[in-house]
């Protein structure tokens, strides 16, 4: 058990210093890892599950535990399938949510996506990317009860750390660790 924690944090520690080394190391990324702890309040809108919890301590370490709970509450609500979701999506998720306050609700309505529901949207022409992010684990489609969704997609695209979808007739911004662009 010990072997798979450690490889685990290895392989998590491994993304985020590739990130920050990518990113230059000084990005404002980097200073908010770099300077506070990572926490998020989450409600899954489709299983009506919440969760709040601290998944990085202010020494940027991770807390492995923490991150499976996130995957898990950002599981495929379709299928129950879950993934082990990228962790630059997980903190620009946080990153949003602290311009904008700190410890708000986010409200979760996709997080990861199985194949075999993407399928199912794609056939009913819900307007779904073939090769969404969702599928990898690098995309959150969100709202935050209390603050305009205007508010949120301006605060999430002018941050450029990755793509940012505004749908107001549905209710939800779209983030992704992709590459920076907004629709």
């Amino acid at each position: 058990m010990f072997t798979k924690k450690f490889t685990r944090r290895v392989f998590l520690k491994t993304a985020l210093a590739g990130a920050l080394t990518l990113g230059g190391g000084t990005t404002a990324f980097a200073k908010t890892l770099l300077a506070d702890r990572g926490s998020l309040s989450l409600y899954n809108t489709h299983t009506k599950e919440r969760l709040s919890v601290i998944y990085r301590n202010q020494d940027s370490t991770y807390d492995v535990d923490a991150l499976q709970a996130i995957n898990r509450i950002l599981r495929c609500h379709y299928t129950n399938q879950q993934t082990v979701m990228d962790v630059n999506t997980i903190e620009y998720l946080n990153l949003v949510d602290k311009r904008l306050g700190g410890g708000n609700e986010i409200h979760i309505i996709s997080g990861y996506r199985s194949p075999a529901y993407n399928t199912l949207l794609l056939s009913q022409n819900q307007h779904v990317a073939r090769h969404s992010l969702h599928l990898a684990g690098k995309a959150i489609d969100m709202s935050i009860p209390g603050i305009e969704l205007r508010t949120v997609r301006n605060t999430a695209a002018a941050l450029q750390l990755g793509g940012v979808g505004y749908y107001p007739g549905e209710g939800f911004v779209h983030i992704d660790s992709g590459n920076v662009r907004t629709w």
